[in-house]
């Protein structure tokens, strides 16, 4: 045995991953990560007192004669080594585009269900994946780029479910150094060289710039960072669901209402690990991030009585003493749509029905040069007198009968007849975010006009600035 048998081994006996007796299935793509696990496992399985059940390669039917390259030669592996293969394909290009979802994710759901069914039948206790260290440090850099919490910083699990990564501890390079001292060949896939894919690029690019400017065990360095999350992580979620047995109650329909004064008594991070609970029980096929969780938040804080919100999959309620999340079907773009938010000064707003955020912050007149540079109506920002957010600001859809005097005009306009001058499409007037004040005028019609209640004046002290972005800007 080498030192990287040992190692292995370690991994294996620290995090309880494949107790004896137990049965565990290899899943091989046929690349050198997934290899030297199998031969690994194949040869660890003897002294840690587990057995082999197999290998298990899924076709994903994407790289035409690539793909059917890899099935053979794991084919020929599994009868070299005399253990059973099972292979299963799907056509993931045509279930990504039915489902609405990126490859990676439409290729990750049908490999792992088709893993489950064939751990089941050939009675596998475990399936073992290739995961590395390499990949841990990839994982917690992607996700960091897209703003996860602390539960996706904890990066990738040694064990979730029957799903085990035995070689995490371990760098790609050791085991492409392994499998070359012993003579044993692998697949080199060549869509990992495609730097359009942000794992790529992070793998290629960023991880190698990292580690000659800053750190040259940069990658071990992330991975201790995602262990140390990760930890920290499960204390959270014990926390949290202690306290969501007091917070959440639930509501006809399969929906669940928070209390709200039982949530804000919460510190704000096990508050969060509640309401992302609750949300991802209401409906968790939807994609549901940390704007999503803060406008929870938003409306149980601050929400008057029948404010409401639309999440992807989820409808939010406030009523007098809870925000009560419903499932609710998904709609066309052509749908109206209803929202009421209120809006932080200073602070950030994610509206997502118009797919957009805005932004405040506050400036004295003074110091402020938005107000002479770029003009107090300009498209996607808004310079307004802080007077009008006395009270707080609201953004919602329009409602039936507004009406703004436009900045500059002199004059009274029904808000229906802003739009149509402004030739925005009536599938899109619904999605238009109204700002407007506590007394209920409008101050903004976001991205187009500014309410001249609101205007800056020579007595003008200090203002607020509200800029609009779509979401996905820089």
């Amino acid at each position: 045995m080498t030192p990287l048998h040992d190692r292995v081994r370690r991994a294996i006996e620290r995090d309880r991953l494949l107790p004896p007796g137990c049965r565990v299935l290899a899943a091989v793509s046929g690349g050198a990560d997934s290899v030297a696990m199998l031969l690994l496992l194949r040869q660890l399985a003897p002294e840690c007192g587990f057995s082999l059940a197999g290998i298990a390669h899924f076709n994903h039917r994407l790289r035409g004669s690539e793909s059917d390259g890899d099935e053979l030669f794991c084919r020929e592996l599994a009868a070299r080594i005399g253990v059973p293969v099972e292979v299963g394909s799907a056509d993931v290009a045509a279930l990504a585009h039915d489902g609405h979802l990126s490859i990676e994710v439409a290729a990750r759901r049908a490999r792992y269900a088709w893993f489950g069914d064939v751990a089941e039948r050939l009675g596998a206790h475990h399936v073992a994946t290739g995961h590395t260290q390499d990949d841990q440090a990839e994982t917690f850099l992607l996700r960091v780029l897209r703003g996860a919490g602390s539960s996706g910083l904890g990066g990738i699990q040694p064990a979730r479910g029957i799903f085990v990564r035995p070689l995490l501890d371990i760098r790609r390079r050791d085991l492409v150094e392994w499998l070359d001292k012993a003579g044993d060949r692998f697949r080199d896939d060549s869509t990992n060289r495609d730097l359009t894919i942000p794992r790529n690029w992070i793998r290629h690019q960023l991880l190698p710039s990292l580690a000659e400017h800053l750190n040259a065990d940069m990658t071990a360095v992330l991975s201790r960072q995602a262990l140390v999350l990760r930890d920290e992580s499960t204390l959270l979620g014990q926390m949290a669901e202690q306290a969501r047995l007091a917070v959440e109650s639930s509501v006809d329909g399969g929906g669940i209402a928070l209390d709200v004064a039982r949530l804000g008594a919460l510190p704000v991070a096990v508050a969060r690990r509640v309401v992302r609970t609750a949300l991802l029980r209401v409906n968790d096929s939807r994609f549901l991030g940390f704007d999503h969780v803060e406008q929870v938040l938003d409306l149980a804080a601050g929400g008057r009585f029948g404010a409401a919100a639309d999440l992807p999959g989820i409808r939010v309620e406030r009523n007098p003493s809870a925000v009560v999340l419903s499932r609710r079907e998904s709609r066309g773009p052509d749908a109206p749509v209803s929202f009421s938010y209120s809006l932080p000064v200073p602070g950030r707003l994610v509206i997502p029905e118009c797919g957009c955020v805005i932004e405040t912050t506050e400036a004295g007149v003074g110091t402020s040069q938005v107000v002479h540079d770029k003009g107090i109506n300009a498209r996607n920002e808004a310079v307004v007198d802080s007077e009008a957010a006395v009270g707080g600001l609201w953004v919602r859809s329009r409602l039936p009968g507004d009406s703004v005097r436009p900045l500059g005009l002199g004059g009274r306009k029904k808000l229906q007849d802003v739009l149509v001058d402004m030739k925005v499409p009536r599938a899109l007037r619904d999605r238009v975010p109204v700002v407007v004040d506590c007394r209920g005028r409008i101050v903004w019609v976001a991205g187009y006009v500014t309410g001249d209640e609101a205007r800056v004046t020579d007595r003008t002290q200090t203002v607020v600035i509200l800029k609009l972005r779509r979401l996905g800007e820089s």
